[in-house]
This record gives structure tokens, sequence and C-alpha cells, in this order.
């Protein structure tokens, strides 16, 4: 288990930093997908029970199951990603493009004065924790995904001298 977490999944090799990701990842794919279940196995259950959304509108069966649908492909696309390095920057930039929105939605609400300010600590674990999370992972995948000759430094810029002295060549031997 160990080594398909470290090599064959592209994680850091540090223990700490292994864990770190692996959190992360469970913690977005865990708590979205299990939410999301919960949205479409037992929408008024879920209405009711999550505080704050009765103060969001009435009770809406279908929509929350639609969101519950994106709830739960969310969370799939955090643990696929986890396990298909190949894949991974497109999963969690696409799971983490609606779980910022979603996040910017609240604080818009917020700012222009639909829900009082007290809502964003009430909604940070469900809305904003995860959205951060999502960012971060995106952010570390991606960083992880560019292979050395691709990561911005001098070799960017050392690039068309390359190209040049490999023309020179080619004439030297014409």
């Amino acid at each position: 288990m160990k080594a398909l977490l470290t090599r064959e999944a592209m994680l850091p090799r540090g223990r700490a930093a292994a864990a770190t990701i692996i959190i992360m990842v469970a913690f977005n794919g865990i708590f979205l997908t299990a939410n999301g279940l919960f949205m479409l196995i037992a929408p008024l259950a879920w209405y009711e029970m999550v505080p704050g959304v009765t103060d969001t509108g009435f009770f809406n069966q279908h929509f929350i199951r639609d969101i519950g649908m994106i709830q739960m492909f969310l969370g799939v696309a955090f643990g696929l990603g986890l396990f298909a390095p190949e894949r991974r920057v497109g999963l969690w930039t696409a799971a983490t493009s609606w779980l910022c929105a979603h996040a910017l939605f609240h604080f818009w609400e917020v700012a222009v004065g639909i829900c009082s300010p007290a809502v964003i600590p009430r909604d940070f674990p469900a809305v904003t924790l995860p959205a951060l999370l999502g960012l971060a992972l995106t952010l570390w995948a991606l960083r992880n995904s560019l292979p050395a000759s691709r990561s911005p430094s001098l070799s960017a810029a050392a690039q068309p001298l390359d190209c040049a002295s490999s023309c020179l060549r080619r004439r030297r031997l014409d």
C-alpha cells in the first residue's frame, strides 16, 4: 500500500507531506461523497439537519438531489485523482472550480446583505474548507505535474540558444 501511494500515485516522498496530501484528499473525497449520498437518499432529512439550510428557502427535493449528485461526483473526483496521477490535475481542477464558485457565492450573499456575516463561520466546514483544500491540492498537483524542463526557470530563457546552436550545427554539416 505504501508503494502504491508514493511511487505509482506520485505523492511526496516525505511521510509528513504524503500524509498531508492523503488527509486533504480523504477529507474532500469522503465528506463530499457522503454529503452527496445523504442529499440523494434523504433530501428532507438533509434539509432539516444541516445548519442554515432551512434559512435559504423552501424545501425542494429535486434541487437538493441535483446538488447531491454534484457533491458526490466532486468527492469521487478527488478520490480518483489520488490514484490516477495522469488525470489528477484535470479532476481536481474541475472539482475545485465548482467548490470555489460555491464558496464565493456564499461570500457574495453576505456582501450584498442577503445573509448576515454570522453565516461565514457556520458555513466554513462544509463550504469554504473544501474549496481551500481543493485549491491547495490542485496547486500542488499542477506544480508536481510539470516536468523539470517545463518548470519556470532559466531553461526557458536558454531554449532559443539551444535552437540557434542546433541550426548552426546543421549548417556546418551541410
